[in-house]
């Protein structure tokens, strides 16, 4: 069955189920041990030469064989033989990648779009003529990596384990870790009014008018009536280190989200559980104790996404289907994995893109319903379906929409999840038609980009079209911001969408509702996120602030000064200790979420550290 992927029935019999279970369950199993052979006794010769290399992999594949059993004695020949292809796999997935960069070298230069899996970050354009490797998307930190396995996006096993090693931060003081570089300006540098080609003042004016209507025409009884929340810090955890390390502050936190809890419906509320990823691996962690539940790693992976859905689990027998909690991430390698955390089992992946994945959202009324997006300016929409009792599965690509630049962000409006898309872009924020049906091409570009007022002050120093966040706070209330403009802007989804676009550039004005102030950075990336049942949104800075807004109270003081409104309240840096020093200094945050009722809000920075924090009952 493993050399014939193809085959499903044997002697007459559907033999699917067994076929599947060696050659996915079965093999993961194996690779899992064979990974835990190389890093308890092997590792990689310096310099690497083809003599040592030779010599390695005989031992290697040697020790595994004898070492690693796994199923009955009946089969014990079977799995050496698999063992023995395995093992020289993954000794040669530890040095192909380099190899094959340096036959690439040449046309990645020339494309200049490979991914670096040491950060995300945008570079400036020194760093640009200098490494031709890194993409213009990514910006090259100043902290080594901490080994050299993290520098290659390689393939490996996915490695469940129930729990990761937990380093809480004692409230002491510690030596100053490198700092982030910025983008190579600073914000005093005020952009020149720059106007863009062929656009008359009337235009302007007019988009201005619109600009100031939208002021004036908050709704806000969208808004639930709330009470501010008070949020004091309680766990510090590094559960994403490299190694295990307590000494690793260079691994970058991407991405999280809570886990919901299905109803019959598939729908329901939030949970204390959250989901992490950044580095090699992925946790689930209780924000209540700050144990992590599962760890998941996957050897030469970056993860930067993931996201949470609902599916249908048959269970066979004529019993009915069940739903439940899956999750999904990627990275680097461009493969989406499949996790069912609540029975610790890792049981798929497909590959969504040969360029790295950049954002994962599902449709929150159709689970199977899966976007990725990806650094090949692609967004592709896949339905996953179910799983059985086995955890076989099957994927379907559904629709492809080509994007003018890497997406940053994936948004579907509330109302209308299977017929539209948002996408926040590096060079701006995309609308698109993901309505199915049979008359539609499967191949679709954008049905308008959405423009903001802001863009008329660009000048050739300045770019106000990266929106690196985007979120419904309501059905019809969307936050966004870019980096540059230290703000975040809320506008009406429905004003916006009722104009008519321009038949050439397919641009639409946002209507404006508020302007929040935000930090003045240069740091791009930084998400923000939003809890519309408490109506907050939240966006962390590069000092490991956190600025929270309780809309419902800001709308008090109202919206229509046409002045940026000051947040609620901003979280100082909680300084945790690290052990024989002062105070980590506030690191960049990169992803923040919450679960529906705000119990709990968690930050990811970008030196390896989650924050939790709680809810205060008692202010």
């Amino acid at each position: 069955m493993t050399l014939l992927p193809n085959l499903r029935i044997y002697n007459g019999k559907d033999i699917t189920t067994t076929a599947n279970h060696v050659r996915f369950v079965y093999s993961e199993n194996l690779r899992t041990r064979i990974n835990a052979v190389w890093e308890k006794s092997f590792s990689l010769p310096d310099p690497i030469t083809t003599e040592k290399m030779s010599a390695l992999e005989t031992k290697f594949v040697s020790t595994a064989c004898q070492q690693v059993k796994y199923g009955p004695n009946s089969v014990g020949d079977f799995t050496k033989w698999r063992v023995g292809i395995l093992a020289r796999e993954y000794l040669r997935s530890l040095t192909e990648p380099e190899e094959e960069a340096e036959s690439r070298k040449s046309a990645d230069t020339k494309e200049n779009s490979d991914v670096s899996t040491l950060t995300k970050r945008k570079q400036t354009d020194s760093v640009k003529e200098t490494d031709k490797s890194l993409t213009p998307r990514k910006k090259l930190r100043t902290d080594p990596p901490a080994s050299p396995a993290e520098n290659s996006p390689r393939k490996s096993s996915l490695r469940p384990k129930l729990q990761c090693l937990t380093v809480r931060m004692s409230p002491r003081k510690v030596a100053q870790p490198p700092s982030t570089p910025t983008r190579g300006r600073t914000r005093a540098e005020t952009p020149r009014g720059g106007e863009r080609v062929g656009e008359s003042g009337e235009i302007r004016a007019q988009k201005k008018q619109k600009e100031d209507v939208g002021r004036k025409e908050l709704d806000t009884t969208e808004l639930p009536k709330t009470q501010p929340v008070h949020l004091k810090p309680l766990h510090v955890l590094q559960c994403h280190s490299n190694r295990n390390s307590s000494e690793d502050f260079s691994t970058q936190l991407w991405a999280c989200a809570f886990q919901p809890l299905p109803d019959s419906t598939g729908a329901g509320g939030g949970s204390r559980l959250v989901a992490t990823c950044g580095g090699d691996s992925i946790c689930v962690i209780d924000c209540e104790t700050g144990m992590v539940m599962k760890k998941y790693k996957v050897s030469n992976e970056v993860f930067f996404s993931l996201a949470w859905s609902t599916v249908l689990m048959s269970r066979g027998g004529g019993a009915s289907a069940q739903h439940c909690s899956i999750l999904a991430a990627g990275g680097t390698r461009g493969v989406v994995k499949l996790i069912h955390p609540r029975n610790n089992v890792a049981y798929g992946e497909f590959r969504a893109s040969r360029k790295s994945l950049s954002v994962l959202c599902f449709n929150p009324r159709q689970g199977n319903f899966l976007f990725t997006g990806s650094y090949d300016n692609k967004i592709v929409m896949w339905d996953i379906g179910g799983v059985d009792s086995q955890y076989n599965f099957k994927v379907v690509q559904l629709l492809v929409l080509e994007v003018s630049a890497t997406p940053l962000h994936i948004c579907l409006p509330p109302k209308s999840p299977s017929s539209h898309l948002l996408t926040a872009c590096e060079d701006g924020l995309h609308c698109y038609n993901t309505q199915l049906g049979t008359n539609n091409s499967s191949k679709r570009s954008k049905e308008m980009e959405i423009t903001f007022p802001i863009y008329e002050k660009e000048d050739k120093d300045t770019d106000y079209h990266i929106i690196d966040g985007l979120k419904f706070l309501t059905d019809d209330i969307v936050a966004s911001k870019n980096f540059t403009q230290g703000s975040i802007c809320l506008w009406s989804w429905s004003r916006t969408k009722a104009q008519r676009p321009g038949k050439k550039h397919k641009d639409v004005t946002a209507v404006i509702l508020a302007e929040l102030q935000w930090a003045n950075t240069d740091i791009p990336y930084l998400a923000l996120n939003t809890c519309p049942g408490q109506a907050y949104i939240v966006c962390g800075d590069d000092k490991g602030k956190l600025w929270t807004y309780h809309v419902t109270d800001l709308q008090k003081n109202s919206f229509r000064t046409g002045k940026p409104i000051q947040p609620t309240e901003v979280l100082e840096w909680p300084a945790p200790l690290r052990k024989g020093a002062g105070p980590v200094k506030g690191p960049s945050i990169n992803s923040v979420a919450m679960d529906p009722e705000l119990n709990f809000l968690v930050a990811l920075s970008d030196k390896n550290m989650v924050i939790v924090w709680k809810r205060d009952e008692s202010s």
